[in-house]
């Protein structure tokens, strides 16, 4: 978890819990709930940056977790897929509204429907009309359910699928559509999921223990998820649809993208940044939530959330938010939000009891 306070006046009393307040409740979570084996808690605020780390590594692993620990962050992976598809358009590599097909090879159909195409726009805003995940992922191990499903099987599902509603007319969350993404913006330049990502955000922030393929080094400070019961799982490959979760991350490299992406950091993502948060789709009628470049925008009062979650199945549940206004922090097993004045951003090592046999 990863809290971040900004304010205008420096003795301007912070919304996050002092440190003992933080130690109590991941304490409670640990030990009492046992909800998880080792959570860290990451602050910024006008002090600057601190990290409260709580727990170890896993039940038969005594090393104790840290800022530089590195966790699976499931979902939160769409909100890079969609900065890098921010920041190709802003360079002119692309544009939002160009047809995916445009970026796959020939012989591959993309589904239409009364002549519209699906663009990396719907993509990015899970308004394509594509599933959740294709029919034909049918993986060998349950426990790693993407591992298997290949380039091959993703251009069969395409080329037959038939869309049952119109294109942009209706939000269905789609792991499948935001894999896509990834695999095209990868193609139009001309590396792998993983390249895309470095090149375009991970090297620019210097987020250094960010990687999907993780070096001799990063996996000495890897950690896997954990089931119900704290037993260790295996860690998710997603090497066709990686853009819809494929990433590793610390406390740490989240706490600079935020940085990043609340313009407290020089980088050359901002324009990226501000796209990503400002085009925007709705999702129902007055009050509902609106649909971002990868971000889910939720109205809270007068205030406004700006968030995404991630897990991998049984393992670390994971959040990144930030209001436009300065607003009270949640504390959860992992839980990140941001704001013009907050951020709370969460990273720990297993999640409430849920099934394992159904891929998120």
């Amino acid at each position: 978890m990863i809290t971040t306070q900004f304010g205008a006046k420096a003795q301007e009393k912070s919304p996050i819990p002092p440190d003992p307040e933080i130690l109590r409740i991941l304490e409670q979570r640990i030990y009492v709930e046992k909800q998880s084996l080792g959570i860290v808690i990451g602050v910024i605020d006008t002090n600057g940056r601190r990290i409260v780390p709580y727990g170890r590594f896993g039940a038969n692993d005594a090393r104790k977790v840290d800022g530089d620990t590195i966790f699976e962050i499931g979902s939160i992976t769409k909100v890079f897929t969609a900065l890098a598809l921010a920041d190709m358009a802003k360079q002119g590599e692309v544009s939002l509204d160009d047809p995916v097909a445009k970026y796959l090879p020939t012989n591959v159909t993309v589904p239409e429907r009364d002549g519209k195409s699906i663009t990396l726009r719907e993509l990015a805003v899970h308004m394509s009309g594509l599933p959740r995940l294709p029919d034909n992922l049918a993986p060998k191990d349950q426990d790693d359910p993407y591992a298997d499903y290949t380039v091959e099987q993703l251009y069969s599902f395409l080329s037959g699928y038939k869309l049952s509603r119109d294109i942009g007319s209706e939000f269905e969350y789609s792991n499948l559509g935001f894999g896509l993404l990834g695999h095209a913006l990868a193609a139009r330049s001309g590396t792998d999921y993983e390249g895309l990502i470095a090149h375009r955000i991970i090297k620019p922030l210097g987020m250094d223990s960010t990687a999907i393929a993780l070096s001799p080094a990063l996996e000495a400070r890897f950690t896997p998820g954990h089931d119900q019961s704290l037993q260790k799982v295996p860690a998710w490959q997603l090497p066709t649809l990686g853009g819809a979760g494929a990433l590793r991350s610390s406390t740490n490299d989240m706490l600079t993208f935020l940085e990043a992406a609340m313009g407290k950091r020089e980088t050359q993502l901002q324009a990226a940044f501000a796209l990503s948060e400002t085009t925007r789709r709705d999702l129902g009628g007055s009050g509902a939530p609106q649909m971002g470049l990868g971000w889910m925008i939720t109205k809270v009062g007068d205030d406004e959330m700006v968030w995404h979650n991630g897990a991998q199945a049984d393992t670390a549940p994971s959040w990144a938010s930030w209001s436009r206004r300065k607003s009270a922090s949640s504390l959860c097993p992992i839980r990140l939000r941001k704001s013009a004045s907050t951020t709370l951003a969460g990273i720990c090592s297993i999640r409430p009891p849920s099934s394992r046999k159904r891929p998120r």
